[in-house]
């Protein structure tokens, strides 16, 4: 939910006044049925990949006989036996390692490590690849690349914004905090604390942060608000905050968010008031050939408070209430004001101990390895109904679909000092991430909150780029200022890179990256990702045998059948059906000559690509 002023302020500050408009009340369906979108597109991505009731060579299994390796799978296992819903079976070892290695990693398994994992007999193989995956480069890629979509790491085309040496450093210090294995309670801590300028590599690329809350056109309380909103939602899982700071919960959101409805515009104005001492001014007297050129310098005044003062701007007028016109910090739900100056400390301080933060980043979390939150969207925690022990009034129910579940994950993230790979093994070491995605009854939507089968999800445009690119060995090179070559798009620090290629650059948009800003990530599909597929220079240039290293191994290989295995595998990461196998060995019988034969490997190299189970991780 938006409060906002469709722009006027760009025009008139009159008009600001006077096109004040709420987006709930403009669209409340829009609002109402999210988490019922969510749910949806779950199900019919399922549906999509596997068809309501999948042929599979196991059996569904009972839950309550299906084994138990932590907390969640006993809390998952005994809801679906509460409700009388069976578990799929556990994933083949095939399946496992390609949803795993693309899920840690964002790359897809090559034929070798295919093999290698299928024939170890280790019952502890599973764990292994795990601890491999989590310590690996390309885990540190993948989590960079999420963590950047979060932060709006981006440059984006307007002046205030941050450039691209500042998208650079931002980049820079949150891999190397996620190589380092930082506490997110740290790294959360940093950037909200972050001072320096923007363009500086090492701890003061956190500074970059905060850039993204300047807003244009109204008063330094405008940008106090958005520090805070977007904090709030990205931390807090607050989404509702950014509403509150327009207007009373009451008689605006009793729809959407029992807490929220009961909190006031004061209350968030206290919050926002945390940061009324932050100052990010553009570094002064710069010319365009000089390093600092458009950089910030993001610090702290040694006073301030939050006026209630404004009568223009991107928000509603800030008027005195009863009397009181200047406002200091004050975070609600514990009467906790800053014991000194440093009030962006304060607020820090208080958000990592927030009950809040525990359970926004294991619902975040959650939602990328199972592909469904516990509570949808993800920033529309409501805290008056997450508490299974305290549950909320009617109407009202319990928001997450395992709210004792979304509760012990918490405990344990806090249990784990807030250590990202350590709850991350957690989640991937259960035998409910582990559950194959095939289901051998019918699937109904009733069941999507049960999580009894994993559910697919369209590769990330960046994953489809790298798959491509892996299967076929014919990697990109692309030159990114400040960074250097780059031949993977996991590695690239923002959407509007490469700059050096603008024909991927155009592929991967197609694929809906989005920029970080206007238009969000998307995993919807459409014909134009198809004929992108079918026809781009970027698939057409890699499938031949003369660009691609692994092709060309295929085409020496002693016999059709091992030719079929290996493109199988290369491409999607399991050997062929008996079906595909004979249609695949039919083709390559017709081939009379070496020229003939390379021609159908590189025919089959397209089919694999445009194959719709190459799109997704499953």
């Amino acid at each position: 939910m938006r409060c906002v002023f469709l722009f006027a302020s760009l025009f008139s500050p009159l008009l600001a006044q006077t096109w004040q408009d709420c987006t709930f009340r403009r669209d409340p369906d829009e609002y109402l049925n999210r988490q019922m979108r969510a749910r949806q597109q779950a199900f019919d991505v399922t549906m999509k990949v596997h068809g309501r009731a999948a042929q599979v060579t196991t059996a569904n299994v009972a839950a309550a006989a299906m084994p138990r390796v932590n907390f969640i799978d006993e809390l998952l296992f005994s809801q679906m036996e509460a409700r009388g819903i069976t578990s799929a079976p556990l994933s083949t070892d095939e399946e496992f390692l390609r949803r795993i290695t693309l899920d840690l990693t964002g790359r897809i398994p090559s034929p070798a490590d295919i093999r290698s994992f299928v024939q170890d007999t280790d019952e502890n193989k599973r764990n292994k690849l795990i601890e491999k995956l989590l310590g690996s480069e390309e885990f540190n890629d993948k989590w960079t690349m999420w963590f950047g979509d979060l932060f709006k790491n981006a440059s984006f085309p307007a002046g205030f914004d941050r450039q691209q040496s500042g998208v650079v450093a931002f980049y820079k210090y949150m891999r190397s905090q996620i190589k380092a294995d930082k506490s997110i309670s740290e790294f959360a801590y940093d950037l909200v604390t972050a001072t320096g300028n923007t363009f500086e590599p090492d701890w003061q690329g956190a500074s970059n942060y905060p850039i993204n809350s300047k807003t244009p056109q109204g008063p330094a309380q405008d940008t106090y608000d958005t520090m805070f909103a977007m904090t709030a939602s990205n931390f807090l899982g607050l989404g509702e905050a950014d509403c509150l700071l327009c207007h009373n919960g009451r008689g605006h959101l009793e729809q959407v968010n029992l807490w929220a409805s009961r909190v006031t515009r004061l209350e968030a104005w206290r919050m926002a008031a945390f940061f009324s001492r932050l100052t990010m001014p553009e570094r002064p007297n710069q010319i365009s050939t000089d390093k600092y050129y458009r950089s910030f310098d993001v610090s702290d005044r040694a006073t301030g408070t939050y006026d209630l003062t404004t009568n223009t701007g991107n928000r509603p007028d800030r008027v005195a209430v009863n009397n009181v016109r200047n406002l200091t910090p004050e975070y609600w739900g514990t009467a906790t004001a800053p014991k000194d100056n440093n009030w962006r400390v304060a607020f820090a301080q208080n958000m990592v101990k927030d009950r809040l933060f525990s359970i926004n980043m294991v619902n975040r979390m959650w939602k990328e390895m199972f592909n469904l939150g516990l509570v949808e969207p993800v920033d529309t925690l409501d805290p008056a109904r997450l508490d299974p022990a305290n549950p909320p009034p009617e109407p009202w129910t319990l928001q997450a679909s395992n709210p004792e579940l979304l509760i012990q994950l918490a405990d344990a993230w806090v249990a784990y000092g807030h250590n990202f790979r350590a709850v991350m093994r957690m989640l991937v070491q259960s035998n409910a991430y582990q559950l194959s995605s095939r289901y051998g009854e019918e699937w109904k939507y009733d069941s999507i909150g049960s999580f009894a089968r994993h559910y697919p999800r369209r590769l990330m445009s960046e994953e489809i780029h790298d798959a491509i690119a892996k299967a076929t060995g014919s990697l990109g090179s692309y030159t990114v200022t400040g960074i250097g070559l780059v031949q993977w798009a996991m590695q690239l620090p923002e959407p509007q890179e490469p700059r050096s290629n603008g024909t991927v650059g155009t592929f991967l948009n197609f694929f809906l990256r989005g920029n970080r800003d206007s238009q969000q990530r998307s995993s919807s599909q459409s014909v134009l990702q198809q004929l992108y597929l079918m026809n781009d220079s970027f698939v057409t240039n890699r499938n031949k045998l003369a660009a691609s290293p692994t092709l060309t191994a295929v085409s020496r290989l002693a016999t059709p059948e091992d030719m079929t295995d290996e493109m199988y595998l290369l491409f999607l990461s399991r050997k062929p059906t008996a079906q595909e196998r004979a249609g695949t060995l039919a083709m390559f019988a017709k081939a009379r000559d070496a020229a003939t034969r390379n021609a159908y490997i590189e025919d089959l190299a397209w089919a694999l690509i445009n194959k719709p189970e190459f799109l997704f991780s499953y």
